[in-house]
C-alpha cells in the first residue's frame, strides 16, 4: 500500500453519475476519479451500485446523467469496444475464460495472431512464445502454456484473465471481486500478481471488492459506497477496518430508525 501521488496525471474521471432503470435510482451522483499507476478499491454491500457503476465505465451501460473523462478527454461511451479502443478493460468475476482452450489460446482470444496471406491461419507458436514472455513479465507461473484453463486452479484463472487484459495493452484495469471465493493462499497469488502490475506505473487499477483488509492492504484510495452514493472516501493508509465498519453499522442503524 502506499500513498497516491497527486503530481500522476489523471486516466479516468467520472462526475455526477446517475443512473436510473425506470422508477428505481441505481446510482445517485457518483463521483469518482484515478491517476496513473494508482489503485482504488470500491467497497460496498451488495446493492450499493458498485456493479452499475462498474458497467457504465466499460461502456456496458450508459450512464442516465452525469460525465466520463479518460485521459482528460470527455467521451461518450458507446460499447465495451469503445472504451477497448480508449485501454478500458475489466475482468469479471466470471472471467470469461474458454476452460476447454489452452491458456495460450485464452490469451489471444478474439486477438488471434495469424500468418500473413489470403488463409488466416492460426500462428500457435507466436501466440505460445507471447503468451510465456507475458506471463513471466508479470510473475505468472504454470507448467506450460498448453494447458486447458479447466485444469487450473481458481488463483491461476483469476491469474491468466488478468494477464488477458494486460496482453491487450489496457491502461485502465477494472477488477470485480477480483479476490472471491478465494483461500489465503490463492489470494496471496492475485494480491501479488496486482501490486506487481502496480509496480510497472503506468496501469491504473479500480477494484471492486467486499473484504476490507484485503482492500487496504492493495489500495492506494478507498471508496465507499451505500445505497447508490459514495458516502466515504480517503487514503488506504489513514482509515482502518473498525473505522470502516462504524461507517457501515452507522448507514444500518439510520436504516432501522427510518
Amino acid at each position: 500500500m502506499s500513498a497516491t501521488q497527486p503530481d500522476r496525471p489523471e486516466t479516468l474521471r467520472a462526475e455526477n453519475i446517475v443512473k436510473q432503470f425506470g422508477a428505481v435510482t441505481a446510482l445517485r451522483g457518483v463521483s469518482l476519479h484515478l491517476r496513473e499507476g494508482e489503485i482504488l478499491g470500491v467497497l460496498g454491500d451488495n446493492g450499493a451500485g458498485k456493479s452499475t457503476l462498474m458497467k457504465i465505465l466499460t461502456g456496458y451501460q450508459p450512464p442516465t446523467e452525469g460525465r466520463l473523462f479518460v485521459h482528460g478527454q470527455e467521451v461518450a461511451l458507446r460499447s465495451v469496444d469503445h472504451a477497448r479502443s480508449l485501454g478500458i478493460e475489466c475482468v469479471y468475476q466470471d472471467l470469461a475464460l474458454a476452460n476447454g482452450l489452452s491458456i495460450y489460446h485464452n490469451m489471444f482470444l478474439n486477438r488471434e495472431i495469424v500468418y500473413p496471406g489470403p488463409i488466416r491461419l492460426l500462428n500457435n507458436r507466436a501466440m505460445r512464445r507471447r503468451t510465456a514472455e507475458l506471463l513471466e513479465e508479470i510473475g505468472v507461473h504454470v507448467q506450460s502454456v498448453d494447458l486447458p484453463v479447466e485444469r487450473l486452479s481458481g488463483g491461476q484463472r483469476q491469474a491468466i484473465a488478468v494477464a488477458r487484459a494486460v496482453n491487450s495493452d489496457a491502461r485502465i484495469l477494472l477488477l470485480d471481486e477480483p479476490l472471491a471465493a478465494m483461500g489465503a493462499r490463492e489470494a496471496s497469488l492475485i494480491i501479488d500478481l496486482i501490486l506487481r502490475l502496480k509496480a510497472k506505473g503506468n496501469l491504473s487499477i479500480v477494484m471492486i471488492m467486499h473484504n476490507y483488509a484485503q482492500t487496504l492492504e492493495i489500495a492506494d484510495r478507498i471508496m465507499l459506497m451505500q445505497r447508490g452514493g459514495v458516502t466515504y472516501e480517503k487514503e488506504a493508509a489513514s482509515t482502518s477496518v473498525p473505522e470502516l465498519m462504524d461507517i457501515v453499522r452507522r448507514e444500518y442503524r439510520a436504516l432501522r430508525a427510518g
